[in-house]
Formats: C-alpha cells, sequence, structure tokens
C-alpha cells in the first residue's frame, strides 16, 4: 500500500462507517465529489487549507463558514478533524480513497472518457453503452474530461483497461509501425 494510503485510508474508511451508520452514505458521496471538484478548481483554497501559516482554529472557522450549510455534520466533523490533525491539506486525497473504497465496497467501475471535444448527448451515450461492454458491468460511473491535445477522437480508460481512439494516439501508433519498418 502506498505511503499515502496509509494515512488516507483510515479517515476515509472511518467516515464511510460513520456515514452508514447514519444512512447518509449517497448525501456524503455527492458532497465528496463537490468538494473535490472545488478542490481541484480552486488552488487558493487548497493553498491555504494546506498553509502552515494560518492556525488551526482560523481553518476550522473557514471550513465552518464554508461549508456548515452545505455538507452533513458528520462530513464537517471530518473536515474540523482533518485540520484539528493538521491532515487538512490531504483532504483531497482523502475524498479520492473515499470514493475508491466506495466504489469497490459497491462494485462499481470508474471510466475515464477523455475526448478531444466535449460530447454531446449522443454520444456519451453512444459511448457509455460501449464502455459498459468493455467494463463486463452496467454499474458504472463515469468521468467526463476534454484535452484538446487529443486533436480529435477519445481515450477511455476503465481499471487497467484503455482505449485510445484519438488521433494522437493514432500518430503515435502510426510513428512506431513507421520507426519499426526502417
Amino acid at each position: 500500500m502506498p505511503l499515502l494510503n496509509t494515512i488516507t485510508t483510515p479517515y476515509a474508511e472511518a467516515f464511510l462507517q460513520v456515514a452508514e451508520s447514519r444512512n447518509e452514505v449517497d448525501e456524503v458521496v455527492t458532497q465528496a465529489k463537490s468538494i473535490l471538484e472545488l478542490w481541484n478548481a480552486c488552488p487558493e483554497f487548497s493553498d491555504a487549507m494546506s498553509s502552515p501559516v494560518l492556525e488551526v482554529n482560523q481553518k476550522k472557522a473557514a471550513l465552518e463558514k464554508l461549508f456548515s450549510s452545505q455538507v452533513t455534520p458528520s462530513f464537517l466533523n471530518l473536515l474540523k478533524l482533518l485540520a484539528d490533525r493538521q491532515r487538512i491539506g490531504l483532504l483531497n486525497s482523502v475524498l479520492e480513497r473515499l470514493l475508491e473504497i466506495y466504489r469497490e465496497q459497491r462494485n462499481i467501475a470508474l471510466a475515464t472518457i477523455t475526448s478531444a471535444s466535449a460530447l454531446n448527448e449522443d454520444q456519451q451515450s453512444e459511448l457509455l453503452k460501449k464502455v459498459q461492454y468493455i467494463a463486463g458491468t452496467d454499474n458504472l460511473e463515469i468521468d467526463l474530461k476534454v484535452d484538446s491535445e487529443l486533436l480529435g477522437g477519445f481515450v477511455v480508460n476503465v481499471g487497467s483497461k484503455v482505449i485510445d481512439a484519438s488521433i494522437a494516439g493514432q500518430v503515435r501508433r502510426l510513428g512506431l509501425a513507421l520507426a519499426k519498418v526502417s
């Protein structure tokens, strides 16, 4: 187990147990995704929470002001606990681990689909069917991303499986094939 998981797993597992005992798991998972999105989209927030300059009490006050009406009391307790233990800088890792454990417990496969441009609903629906077939399950969570460097097409990651149907991938494979010929 990687070192970061040895730190994050106990928090994630304990929090999931608390959420289960209060029948809040689905709500907490939705909240975790929202906070992760905020954490990744707002480097000022994550930098402030990770900063050793801010006192623990200031961090807890900021967390309470920001999230008290947005999350369950148990989620707010997790945030405060992480601040108390000087681990709030690892919030994203704790929440990512929480989502991993949640998916493992419920046999949910995570599929990351990266496309060169945003996919419309028809494209998403068609791709979802194919990804479900590849994953071998209907129990699937989709994470859509856009990366203009792909030039066109898409890349799908499901567990250890990768399907590269991007133009950039095709050019790379063509270059490798040409290198073998010479």
